[in-house]
């Protein structure tokens, strides 16, 4: 499929998840076979644009494009001024979050509480678009089915985002109410996709190669998004794109894989966000890993205490070394996301 100009691998795409989708985790996800990745959530605020932060959430280097940056805010002006911002620095495709729940995020007006504002929503949709128009840049929105169970108006909107330009959407199967509580519903999707001609995109609990395929018929969408499913387990995106091609399960990676993987995963890291950052922020990507591995979550306490990025990577490594004396492969079975929480990381705002 395509965005824009772009033509896309595939169809098996990285959520934007605050705290998660930086360059490194997104570079990943791609050479493990993801079609497209956008990043985690930038604001539009010009005060803090030039932060440590959103330098670090805005760093794209080495990473190959499309490069897709999201942006949040709740003023139209601020949000062209911050797409033109991000194309200045390699952005290629600009995303519209309307998706976040997150209650810092939603009491400003900004993420999923813009569903609750159509007018302010489409004011901003319209100028993005129209600041990113002349420069060859498509935009794309990100959506949840409404703000709450009686006002699913995502179909309403994504009509109205296409009619303003708007070159694609995805649409997470909850509403904002719902977090990320209960099961996503893929009935509101489908009807989205029915209304639209543009590319839709369907996200919310796809954490297998048999859930893609089930949600893509049910929902007639374009392609599938992944979010926490991909957490500790980025060779997901392999999986379901062997599947959907072949009909094909691909067997568990090897635990050798697996240890090279996160070493060079938690290297690049480093070099991101530096020694004292980069070891606490690391963290939890080493938890998602362990987390179904015998010995995991004993590991993991331990893991914690380590003060020191050399320390931290010495640990992992060791850790699978010993793993891989008793297995050769990751165990077969791994639960579902949904069955592992129902929430994101307490520490972040998971932007799926």
């Amino acid at each position: 499929m395509n965005i824009g100009p772009y033509v896309l691998p595939n169809t098996c795409f990285v959520a934007p998840m605050a705290g998660v989708t930086d360059r490194p985790f997104r570079q990943l996800c791609k050479r493990l076979g993801a079609g497209y990745a956008v990043s985690e959530m930038v604001t539009c605020r010009p005060d803090l644009l030039r932060s440590l932060k959103t330098s670090q959430r805005a760093n794209h280097d080495g990473e190959p494009g499309p490069i897709a940056v999201q942006i949040a805010g709740t003023d139209a002006p601020m949000m062209a001024d911050a797409a033109r911002y991000n194309i200045d620095r390699g952005a290629r495709i600009i995303d519209i979050n309307m998706g976040c729940p997150a209650k810092k995020v939603c009491n400003k007006w900004a993420g999923s509480a813009l569903m609750q504002y159509e007018t302010l929503a489409i004011g901003i949709v319209s100028a993005v678009v129209q600041a990113c128009a002349p420069l060859g840049v498509p935009v794309t929105l990100k959506m949840r089915t409404g703000w709450c169970n009686a006002a699913r108006n995502a179909v309403q909107l994504a009509r109205s985002a296409e009619s303003a330009g708007v070159q694609m959407v995805t649409v997470h199967g909850r509403t904002r109410e719902q977090g990320y509580r209960g099961q996503a519903e893929y009935d509101t999707i489908a009807a989205v996709k029915a209304a639209l001609r543009i590319p839709v995109v369907a996200n919310g609990d796809i954490d297998s190669p048999q859930k893609a395929r089930a949600v893509l018929a049910a929902t007639g969408a374009d392609a599938v998004m992944i979010g926490r499913a991909a957490q500790g387990r980025p060779w997901i995106f392999r999986e379901i794109t062997h599947f959907l091609a072949t009909g094909e399960q691909l067997a568990q990676p090897l635990v050798a894989e697996v240890k090279q993987l996160l070493l060079a995963h938690l290297q690049d890291h480093y070099s991101l966000y530096g020694e004292f950052i980069g070891v606490l922020s690391a963290r939890k990507h080493i938890g998602w890993y362990v987390r179904e591995l015998p010995g995991g979550e004993a590991f993991r306490h331990r893991m914690n205490s380590l003060p020191d990025c050399q320390a931290q990577w010495a640990a992992v490594a060791h850790f699978f070394d010993e793993l891989n004396t008793r297995m050769d492969r990751l165990p077969g079975q791994v639960r579902p996301q949904h069955e592992r929480d129902s929430e994101p990381n307490n520490k972040m705002e998971a932007l799926q």
